[in-house]
């Protein structure tokens, strides 16, 4: 499985396709109230929404990773404490993964692969580097880069697999308290991006004749264009200020 591209399932593009065209219609509706206004703005809508989603499953799915390869180093050190070769700790590691995350865990499913590839008489190293490279992980690819190291130099694993262990487990608490700071901070950006929709809603309910100049004329239509195209302006540039910040 490689982590780059996050890949829906069936019900999971139908559901956001669906989602996508409620957007598109609310728009619409919002800043035209015209059919055919829904139609031109269904497919960009679609588009955006789907990469959008998938640019943020990514990034999920990556991040749980990250948290699930530090628990499972966590076990290979355990293992390695009592008494187990490298090769069969990260095997034992499987099985305690899959107690803790379930058979169709990320990192269960990552150790299920190595432990049928090293059965084949593949290098720990080998694998290693693989699933570094797939998951495009620095803590793994570092990871991955001293492992091997160690192993062409006959480096005390027991050792090194403990300070990966503490360091990889420093930068996770530390992207944790980002995330969790940048979290509430999207929350108030989502609130915000609803402002606009919400005025206008309002005044289209309580005060139709307010804004009905807006609406089946050209220079409405030009009006309301404008204020769209700088509303997406905005919206995008603070989804780019916090999905930076977040890679930090």
């Amino acid at each position: 499985m490689k982590y780059d591209t996050y890949r829906f399932s069936k019900g999971e593009r139908i559901a956001y396709l669906i989602a996508g065209a409620a957007v598109a219609a609310l728009t619409a509706w919002t800043f035209y109230k015209n059919a055919v206004a829904f139609f031109v703005l269904l497919f960009p809508t679609e588009y955006v929404f789907l990469d959008y989603m998938r640019k943020s499953l990514t990034e999920k799915r990556k991040f749980e990773l990250s948290l699930e390869f530090r628990e499972a180093i966590i076990a290979v050190q355990a293992s390695l404490n009592a008494g187990y070769s490298v090769e069969n700790a990260f095997i034992e590691a499987g099985r305690v993964m899959e107690s803790m995350y379930g058979s169709h865990g990320l990192i269960t499913t990552e150790l299920k692969v190595l432990t049928r590839r090293l059965r084949s008489n593949e290098s720990l190293e080998k694998i290693l580097s693989d699933l570094a490279e797939r998951s495009g992980i620095e803590d793994i690819e570092d990871f991955a880069n001293v492992f091997a190291a160690a192993k062409r130099s006959g480096g005390d694993f027991t050792r090194i697999i403990r300070k990966a262990t503490d360091s990889i487990g420093d930068k996770m608490d530390i992207r944790r308290d980002i995330r969790t700071s940048i979290n509430s901070r999207r929350y108030e950006n989502r609130i915000m991006e609803m402002v606009p929709f919400g005025i206008i809603i309002y005044l289209n309910i309580t005060s139709a004749g307010f804004l009905s100049s807006l609406y089946g004329n050209v220079p409405g239509m030009i009006i309301m264009t404008v204020s769209l195209v700088l509303y997406l302006i905005g919206f995008f540039m603070a989804e780019k200020i916090t999905s930076e910040a977040e890679k930090i």
